[in-house]
């Protein structure tokens, strides 16, 4: 798993579409040196290194990762975010994020807010109805806390330094981002219908779980 705090910015030296797409990323050599078959999140998108030297790697892109996420849309040239999976004992900084992309969100809204920057995001309204006010949203790979909702939107508050050391500071409005809303409110939304389509919960069912005087 990862925790939303990018690493650092890669950029893509090679895409080819062979058999399936594969990634070419470069980058500044981390302290510890990358190893094959580790997770890398490439703009929030869990991947599997292949192959790689000090400065490089490459991954393959399951097809349904591509369909899902805006990784097919990169071109050379572009940057990415890059984050290592997070070892156990390490600090978990952000939130808990998977790099399992629920859907390609559009940057609709990018307004000033004194020294910060509010952006706002057309999410669609499965991911707007899971997702609640102070909580968590991972935005191409970054953790960030929602500071709004709408029906089908959600917006974001940047600091500058988030906007410098991600690729949020170059997105313009119409651009695609990949999110992926906080696991614990996918399984009570999942919950929360599974128990409406049964007929929801009687007295008797929770005084028998415990739920009573």
């Amino acid at each position: 798993m990862f925790t939303g705090l990018v690493q650092k910015l890669g950029t893509v030296k090679r895409v080819s579409r062979g058999s399936g797409l594969v990634l070419e990323i470069g980058f500044e050599p981390w302290a510890r040196p990358l190893e094959a078959g580790e997770s890398v999140a490439v703009n929030g998108v869990c991947l599997t290194v292949a192959a790689f030297d000090a400065r490089r790697f490459t991954a393959n892109v399951l097809e349904e990762t591509e369909e899902r996420s805006g990784l097919g849309g990169l071109l050379p040239g572009d940057k990415v975010n890059l984050e290592r999976a997070l070892r156990a004992g390490e600090a978990l900084g952000g939130h808990i994020v998977q790099g399992h992309v629920d859907a390609r969100g559009v940057l609709v809204a990018k307004m000033r807010r004194g020294r910060d920057w509010r952006l706002t995001f057309k999410c669609g309204r499965v991911l707007a109805a899971q997702s609640v006010v102070k909580g968590s949203i991972a935005i191409d790979g970054v953790s960030l806390t929602i500071t709004d909702l709408g029906a089908d939107t959600v917006s974001v508050d940047v600091i500058p330094t988030t906007l410098a050391d991600t690729t949020l500071g170059l997105k313009r409005l119409g651009d695609t981002v990949n999110l992926e809303g906080d696991i614990v409110g996918k399984y009570v939304a999942n919950a929360a219908a599974a128990a409406a389509k049964a007929g929801g919960l009687s007295f008797e069912q929770l005084a028998a779980a415990g739920f009573a005087d």
